[in-house]
């Protein structure tokens, strides 16, 4: 897989660790694969980050905060890295979708992951897309310590 060399992501202990934790929860809740056995973990940050699919994850803070999205989220979403990891996670939905985005979110809490998960979401400029078939889960470790959430998708559409 070749990676960009222009990946904003911060290369520090906790990204590389974030990856990891993205990864192997991902394969925990859902028994696949991420990313394809053969990305070499150093370039993990880098190969999630330019991966065909949009992926995000926030944190466990009161009121969630991005803590990475890569290119294809940052397209999507229309905001840069610094602006992107600033932004409380229930804010990629509008007014009218919060509560849906909410029950989704803790749905996800309580039964570790859910697919074919489906939502409106905003951009930075005010697009409104509806995504499907997305996959949610809870970022763990090995020890089912909670780190926060995850999505991956591929489907959108414009509204």
């Amino acid at each position: 897989m070749m990676v960009s060399m222009d990946c904003p992501v911060p290369d520090t202990p906790y990204y590389r660790k974030h990856a990891l934790l993205l990864c192997s929860s991902y394969k925990h809740w859902t028994g696949m694969d991420l990313l394809p056995a053969s990305v070499d973990q150093r370039q993990r940050v880098a190969a999630l980050f330019e991966a065909p699919f949009v992926l995000v994850s926030h944190g466990t803070e009161q009121d969630s905060i991005f803590n990475f999205g890569n290119r294809a989220a940052l397209t999507l979403f229309e905001r840069k890295w610094e602006d992107f990891t600033r932004l409380p996670s229930r804010q990629s939905a509008d007014a009218d979708n919060q509560e849906e985005r909410a029950r989704l979110m803790a749905s996800v809490s309580a039964r570790g992951y859910a697919t074919d998960c489906r939502g409106v979401r905003i951009s930075a400029s005010g697009k409104r897309f509806l995504i499907t078939g997305a996959t949610v889960w809870n970022v763990v470790d090995d020890e089912g310590a909670y780190h926060g959430q995850a999505a991956m998708f591929t489907h959108w559409c414009y509204l």
